[in-house]
C-alpha cells in the first residue's frame, strides 16, 4: 500500500469537467473575522488579566474560528497609538494591563502569530492610523507618549484625541510604527478599517486650519484632506512591498464611497459619503492599485432604502473589475439578531456568488461565535462545510511549491493514515491540502473533496482520515501550498481494499 514519489493522478482526478462539477461551495474563499481590542471589545475580554488568562482566551477564540473553518483573523494590534508588541515607537496598550505602558509579561503579537499559524489561520495586523486616545486629555497619556512629546501633532475632537493627518511628521510616525510590526513579525497582512479623519459630529470642527495654511498649496480644504489620507495609504503600501512583498495590504472602508446623486460614478445610495465626510477616496485606492484588497463594510440589509446590500455589492464588484485588487465584503455579524431574519445573512453570501467577491470578514468574532439566529451553524453545515484555501492574489506574484514526495497510505483501525515528505527545492510549502477523491473520480478542483488544510511541519508529515468510505479502495491526493496560496501539482495514492 502506497504510492511512488511524484506519480500524477489520472487526469480526471485533478481537473474539472462536465462530469466533475466544482459545486456550489468555492474551494478558494477568504473567510475572516475581526478581533477587536479597543475598549476590550473582544480580546482581552478585560484589561489586567494575567498573561496566562489572556493567552487562554485567545487560544479559545482561535480554536473556535478554526472549527468554523475560517482561514484568517484580523487582530487589532494598534488600537490607539499604542502597541500589542514591544514597540520602540509607542507604549504598551492599556487594553492589556489596564495601564498604558504596562508590560504584560509576554509578547502578545508573537504569541498571536504563532497560535494562528499553528491552526493554519492567517494573522492580519489591524491598525488604527490616527486615533491617539478614546478620551480627550493628553495629560492622561503615559509620560513619553509621542502625542505628549509632540503636542502639535494632536487634535482634540468629540472628546477624543487624534493625530492630525495634515502633519507630515505625524504621518511618518504612524508609518514607522506600523512598519516596526511588519518587519519584526510574520504577519500575513496589514489592515485598516474605516477610521481616517474622524466621522463628523454636528457643531464641532476639526481644527487643522494652521496646517491647511502651511501645506494646502491652493487646494480646497476637502481636497487637501483627501490628499493627506492618500499619501498615508500610498506611502505605507510602498513601504510594505519594499520590506515584505508577500504581506497583503488592505482596507475595509465605510461601504459608500459617494452617492450617484452627488457623483455619477457613485452608487445608487443616499447615505453618508466617505469621500466627503471622512476624506477617504477608496475608489481611487483601488483604481491606482495602492492596496491589494478592499473589504467595504456593507452593514445593511438587502433592499435597505438608503444603502441596499444588493446595490452595493454589484457597485464594488465593478470598482475592482479590470484591476488586480481583490474584493472581500465586511459583514455585520453584530446586526444579525437586530435584523431578526435568519435568511438575511445567508442571502448575502448567496448574492456574492454572482459577483467578484473573493470572501467575507465578519465583525466581530464574539458576535459571530455566539451563533446569532443560527448563522454560525449555517456556516458550519452549509457555506463552510468544507475547508477553503485563501484565494491567490495575482498582484503579489509567487510560484507554487513542487509536488510532495513519498506519499503513502495504510489502514489504521477503521481509518487511513497518510504520510509524506516535503517537496525538494523550490518554493517552501506553508501548508498542505489533503483530498479524498470522490466516487466519480473527481480530485482537487472539487471543494467537497478537501478534507483538511494542515500547517507544514518538519520531517514526515502525517494525516489520518478517520471516516474513509466503508467499502472500496479510496484514493487520496496531497498538494503543497505556498504562503501566497499557490498550490502544487497533486500527488496521488490509492489504498487497497
Amino acid at each position: 500500500m502506497g504510492g511512488a514519489d511524484g506519480v500524477p493522478p489520472p487526469t480526471v482526478a485533478d481537473r474539472s469537467s462536465v462530469d466533475c462539477p466544482v459545486g456550489d461551495v468555492p474551494k478558494r474563499q477568504l473567510r475572516g473575522t475581526w478581533i477587536a481590542s479597543v475598549s476590550n471589545i473582544n480580546w482581552p475580554s478585560r484589561a489586567g488579566l494575567t498573561a496566562a488568562a489572556q493567552q487562554a482566551e485567545l487560544r479559545g477564540l482561535l480554536d473556535q474560528a478554526a472549527a468554523l473553518r475560517l482561514n484568517a483573523v484580523f487582530l487589532q494590534i494598534r488600537p490607539a497609538a499604542d502597541a500589542f508588541w514591544p514597540s520602540p515607537h509607542e507604549p504598551w496598550s492599556q487594553y492589556l494591563t489596564g495601564s498604558q505602558g504596562g508590560n504584560p509579561g509576554y509578547d502578545p503579537l508573537a504569541f498571536a502569530v504563532a497560535e494562528a499559524h499553528a491552526r493554519n489561520l492567517e494573522l492580519h495586523g489591524w491598525f488604527n492610523p490616527y486615533r491617539v486616545s478614546t478620551q480627550g486629555d493628553p495629560a492622561r497619556l503615559v509620560a513619553g507618549h509621542p502625542a505628549r512629546v509632540n503636542p502639535s501633532w494632536v487634535e482634540r475632537y468629540d472628546g477624543k484625541l487624534y493625530y492630525n493627518p495634515g502633519v507630515p511628521a505625524a504621518r511618518r510616525h504612524t508609518v514607522n510604527a506600523i512598519m516596526d510590526a511588519v518587519t519584526r513579525y510574520d504577519l500575513d497582512g496589514v489592515h485598516f478599517d474605516d477610521y481616517f479623519y474622524p466621522y463628523p459630529v454636528s457643531g464641532q470642527t476639526f481644527d487643522d486650519a494652521a496646517e491647511y495654511d502651511a501645506y494646502g498649496a491652493g487646494r480646497s480644504l476637502a481636497d487637501w484632506r483627501r490628499s493627506n489620507v492618500d499619501t498615508l495609504v500610498q506611502e505605507l503600501g510602498a513601504r510594505i512591498r519594499q520590506a515584505k512583498p508577500h504581506v497583503r495590504y488592505g482596507i475595509s472602508p465605510f461601504g459608500i464611497w459617494r452617492n450617484a446623486g452627488t457623483d455619477p460614478l457613485g452608487s445608487a445610495t443616499t447615505g453618508l459619503q466617505s469621500y466627503d465626510a471622512i476624506y477617504a477616496d477608496t475608489r481611487k485606492w483601488v483604481k491606482q492599485g495602492w492596496i491589494d484588497y478592499v473589504a467595504p463594510q456593507l452593514y445593511w440589509t438587502i433592499g435597505f432604502p438608503a444603502a441596499a446590500y444588493d446595490v452595493l455589492v454589484p457597485w464594488w464588484s465593478e470598482v475592482v473589475a479590470g484591476t488586480d485588487v481583490q474584493l472581500y465584503v465586511g459583514q455585520a455579524a453584530y446586526r444579525i439578531a437586530e435584523w431578526g431574519d435568519p435568511a438575511e445573512m445567508p442571502d448575502h453570501l448567496l448574492l456574492n456568488r454572482n459577483h467578484r467577491v473573493s470572501g467575507d470578514i465578519y465583525y466581530s468574532v464574539k458576535q459571530l461565535l455566539a451563533n446569532p439566529l443560527g448563522f454560525a451553524d449555517r456556516l458550519r453545515t452549509d457555506f463552510h462545510r468544507y475547508p477553503a484555501l485563501v484565494p491567490v492574489n495575482a498582484r503579489l506574484g509567487g510560484t507554487p511549491p513542487g509536488a510532495v514526495r513519498s506519499l503513502a497510505a495504510r489502514r489504521v483501525g477503521t481509518g487511513v493514515e497518510l504520510t509524506w515528505t516535503a517537496p525538494s527545492g523550490g518554493t517552501a510549502p506553508a501548508y498542505y491540502a489533503i483530498y479524498r477523491a470522490d466516487a466519480a473520480g473527481c480530485g482537487i478542483d472539487a471543494a467537497r473533496n478537501l478534507l483538511r488544510l494542515q500547517r507544514a511541519g518538519s520531517g514526515t508529515q502525517r494525516f489520518t482520515d478517520t471516516a474513509p468510505p466503508p467499502v472500496g479502495a479510496p484514493g487520496y491526493l496531497v498538494t503543497a501550498v505556498s504562503r501566497l496560496h499557490h498550490e502544487s501539482p497533486p500527488t496521488a495514492v490509492t489504498v487497497a481494499p
